[in-house]
């Protein structure tokens, strides 16, 4: 028996609407690992208490801040984690 080796994989890669902006970014890359790979989808940042859609997000020095200048640090160790 071939067992397929098993990766997480962010879930907005492989179509779900899971993005800031509630929709997704297929990636070719990644879409073709289905067919050899256990590929267990995850949102990080949903995972992490965000919601989705929400307000875009982007590391400033060791921390994730909204466009709104909210700190999502919190959310996105977790959601790591």
């Amino acid at each position: 028996m071939n067992k397929k080796s098993k990766k997480l994989c962010s879930a907005c890669l492989l179509g779900m609407r899971c993005r800031y902006d509630g929709k997704s970014k297929p990636n070719k890359k990644v879409l073709s690992l289905v067919s050899r790979e256990t590929l267990i989808l995850v949102c990080p940042e949903q995972l992490g208490g965000l919601s989705t859609p929400r307000v875009p997000a982007e590391q400033k020095s060791d921390k994730i801040i909204t466009k709104n200048g909210d700190d999502v640090t919190d959310s996105f160790k977790l959601g790591a984690q």
